[in-house]
């Protein structure tokens, strides 16, 4: 399978979902860190891909982007952004209602 196309399959098969470095219980980065512990206080589940893991989708992710930093946070399939864009919207409460939009109903 193509490196995009592994890209566009863990897009589809995750309402939300994060690309970081490190896990969520072990981020690698201040700015996973942060942008992590903002999503996880929102309350909904999601996916996330250690990109350390895997230098060939880390460097074809920034392609496939057009967004060159980490962490990447995807919510339906598009790119919502990255640390300081998920901050601003954590902070103004849009962070949650757009989670909470896109979260599988249970």
């Amino acid at each position: 399978m193509d490196i995009n196309d592994t890209i566009k399959e863990q897009l589809s098969e995750n309402p939300i979902l994060i690309y970081i470095k490190g896990t969520p219980q072990a981020p690698q980065c201040g700015f996973s860190a942060k942008t992590v512990q903002a999503l996880m206080a929102c309350g909904e589940k999601f996916a996330f891909v250690n990109i350390l893991d895997n230098q060939e989708l880390r460097d074809a992710l920034k392609t496939y982007s057009n967004w060159p930093t980490y962490p990447q946070l995807y919510v339906n399939g598009e790119l919502v952004g990255g640390c300081d864009i998920i901050m601003e919207m954590y902070e103004s409460g849009e962070l949650k209602e757009l989670v909470a939009g896109a979260a599988p109903a249970e």
